[in-house]
């Protein structure tokens, strides 16, 4: 046993066919202690013991840092383990390999190439130090003129993954110019990036956004054939000069294009980008969903920590919107964890409208604040149009139509994807509630131009919805019917349940009580199974006024599952662990301790043993959705 007695005396190392430390943090140490030779010799032997054809990145690995100085050879090899790791979702190990590349190349060119390409790929796994790090080699290297733009395209996507929009739109704008020429394709990609970084800088970035507009809708298109990303680019440029209205077929059309493109086929780890944002903003819930879900997918699938979060936050959007708001608090929770641990910044727009839904007003105020100084800080006014929007759902929850009514007009004024559309919303109840019928009907006006050009079930749901809050007699009642039917057609059960509120708050003004208790009570039953809180208590109030009781709404007292949380609590049930659960549902293993919590609770036990007794004292299985 030799020199390793000690420390296997001690409990540190156990040496059989294998050398197996009792703890990472041993096995750092034991290496961080070691003299540079003694490494050397250490990964030499290793890179002679281990089988270059069966494991070939292993042993190019050994060879990498048993080389002291600069071989083109090994560097080479190295980077055919890097495109092998992207190859099997293995961000980070490529990026490891690339920098060792890098650092292993004798070639000055060759040299910046790979450091580019390495803080590429550090970048995408969430290590945005280190990227700028190896940026800042590769830009100070021997890089040719494509090279030098891409860089600079690279400066600004670090700088928009870490939600500084106003500062990664200029950087963007000018990578795209200077690609033009140069590469086309990569010129419209770059071009769709600013357009993300400037509509995130919101308010800040106004004069951006159009000058970025105006820059995209002169740009060469690349090749013959009109990709989604050139119909995309095209319909933004038009959104962003021309208007919602015009611009509203040819962003259908890209969105239809986005939606064929085969998982298998898709490159970008980013994709399908501002795309998410465009889909609720056309009022298409099944694309919205559709996108939103592979896009973590495919994040996940990558190893993507660094755009993961991005796509986690969107995905809890969708889900709120779908009324499914424990599975967007589990969303916002793992994309908490993912950021705590790269030490960027967390997302806040998912948690701040999750509140707002939720009509938990502490909660709103808390991360109000937080986005504001995120605001003041790194340029992101689109967190501010989300604190207005969040402030107007809940203060409408909480029939404080005066409050609300402020900040949806001011959120309704900022044309910005997806939100300005959830402000008119609000801001009709609001005004019609508190009697601005001159500040509804004009807001009525201008959702009513976008719910047209939007045509979706959604849309027109909406729009009958709003329109009934301004009509009087039996039109008002027709309107609210099929509000309703059209709701019913689509995945947003939120405003469906609101339509039924509000449909019940007029019959009961109607003193048609009966008929009032009806929809109420459905309107009710809706609001409180999703966790809307502040808007199930309008209608319990509503439902009191018409003579009828409603127990208050306890979250002990709840003992219906989700389909989300049935399906874990089948698997732990049989005995999976968190690990094999979450690889099973695609899910991180901390969102599926998230999800048994709950479970746990809506059951009133404490452990997995007690599942079975639980779900028997219920009357009923766990069992999986179909």
């Amino acid at each position: 046993m030799g020199m390793s007695g000690p420390a296997v005396d001690a409990g540190l190392l156990d040496v059989t066919e294998r050398v197996a430390f009792a703890h990472p943090l041993v096995r750092s140490a034991a290496y961080r202690s070691a003299t540079a030779d003694d490494r050397y010799r250490v990964h030499h032997a290793l890179a002679e013991a281990t089988d270059a054809e069966r494991d070939p990145d292993r042993c190019v690995w050994h060879r990498a840092r048993a080389t002291p100085t600069p071989n083109e050879d090994v560097a080479a090899e190295l980077e055919h383990s890097a495109d092998r790791a992207r190859a099997r979702g293995g961000v980070a190990a490529a990026a490891a390999f690339l920098e060792r590349a890098s650092a292993l190349s004798p070639d000055p060119g060759k040299r910046a190439r790979r450091a580019l390409a390495a803080a590429e790929a550090k970048q995408l796994a969430g290590a945005h130090q280190a990227a700028s790090r190896l940026l800042g080699t590769a830009v100070h290297g021997s890089l040719d003129e494509v090279e030098n733009a891409v860089a600079q395209r690279l400066k600004g996507q670090i700088a928009l993954d870490m939600r500084r929009g106003g500062e990664a739109a200029p950087f963007l704008l000018e990578a795209a110019r200077r690609l033009e020429p140069l590469n086309p394709e990569l010129a419209r990609d770059t071009y769709l990036e600013a357009l993300q970084a400037a509509s995130i800088g919101g308010r800040f970035s106004e004069e951006t956004l159009r000058r970025t507009a105006e820059a995209a809708r002169h740009a060469p298109t690349p090749g013959d054939a009109r990709s989604a990303e050139d119909v995309l680019l095209a319909g933004l440029a038009i959104r962003f000069t021309d208007g919602y209205a015009t611009a509203a077929a040819p962003l259908k059309q890209a969105l239809g294009a986005f939606r064929d493109q085969p998982p298998g086929t898709v490159q970008d780890v980013r994709w399908p980008g501002i795309v998410r944002r465009i889909a609720p903003d056309l009022f298409h819930d099944e694309a919205w969903h559709d996108l939103a879900r592979r896009s973590v997918q495919l994040a996940r699938d990558r190893g993507a920590l660094g755009v993961l979060p991005l796509a986690l936050n969107n995905l809890a959007l969708v889900r709120i919107y779908e009324g499914d708001l424990d599975a967007a608090a589990a969303l916002v929770e793992e994309s908490d964890a993912i950021t705590d641990v790269t030490g960027e910044g967390r997302i806040l727009f998912g948690a701040l409208t999750l509140a707002g839904f939720r009509g938990d007003e502490a909660a709103v105020s808390k991360q109000i604040a937080i986005g504001e100084a995120a605001a003041s800080d790194r340029g992101e006014g689109v967190m501010l149009t989300v604190g207005e929007h969040a402030r107007a759902v809940l203060n409408n929850g909480l029939a404080r139509y005066d409050a609300a009514r402020t900040t949806a007009e001011s959120g309704s004024t900022r044309d910005q994807l997806f939100l300005a559309n959830g402000s008119m919303i609000e801001l009709v109840e609001a005004a019609a509630r508190s009697g601005r019928i001159d500040l509804a009907a004009a807001a009525l006006e201008r959702l009513g131009e976008r719910t047209q050009a939007a045509g979706t079930e959604w849309a027109l749901g909406i729009e009958a919805r709003s329109r009934a809050l301004l009509t009087e007699g039996p039109s008002a009642e027709k309107l609210y019917l099929e509000a309703i039917d059209r709701l019913a057609r689509c995945r947003i059960a939120p405003e469906r349940a609101r339509a039924h509120l509000l449909y019940g708050e007029w019959l009961r003004r109607e003193s048609r009580r009966v008929d009032a208790r009806e929809q109420l009570r459905t309107a009710h039953d809706m609001l409180a199974a999703s966790g809307m809180d502040a808007f199930a208590e309008r209608a319990r109030r509503e439902l009191a006024a018409t003579g009828e009781k409603v127990r208050l709404r306890r979250a002990d007292t709840l003992d219906e599952l989700t389909a989300q949380e049935a399906q874990i609590a089948q698997l732990a049930h049989e005995g999976y662990s968190n690990p094999e659960i979450a690889a099973q549902l695609f899910l991180s293993a901390r969102t599926v301790e998230w999800h048994l919590r709950k479970v746990f609770q809506k059951l009133g036990v404490s452990s997995r043993r007690d599942l079975s007794q639980a779900f028997a004292s219920h009357g009923r299985q766990p069992s999986a959705p179909a």
